[in-house]
């Protein structure tokens, strides 16, 4: 029985071979090897460059979070520098005089 499955394998195999045989007098099946085998190193190339962009991937985080860092701390800076410009000035001892004048009851005019 072992001898019956090996001669069955072997059997099948010696049709597999022939078919492939057969497949380059079939029209067009050259064309669709060729498209086939290049379809496959377009793949490689396509892997090979897809593989590359990992470390890219992780440099433009790193360089992002250290971006958001010095922007965080300018953004700070500057809502500082904003802060202290709108506080209203002080009177100038200037204007003391003139708002004190007036609000004594003394007119120019009397």
């Amino acid at each position: 029985m072992a001898q019956g499955k090996q001669d069955l394998l072997s059997r099948l195999a010696d049709r597999g071979e022939q078919v492939v045989g057969r497949i380059t007098d079939l029209p067009g099946a050259k064309t669709l090897l060729d498209r086939t085998t290049a379809l496959t190193k377009n793949l490689d190339d396509l892997q090979k460059k897809v593989r590359g962009l990992d470390p890219l991937e992780k440099r433009v985080t790193a360089l992002e979070r250290r971006l958001a860092k010095l922007e965080g701390k300018s953004t700070t800076g500057t809502k500082k520098a904003t802060t202290r410009r709108r506080t209203s000035p002080k009177p100038s001892a200037s204007s003391q005089r003139t708002t004190r004048g007036r609000s004594s009851g003394s007119s120019p005019g009397s």
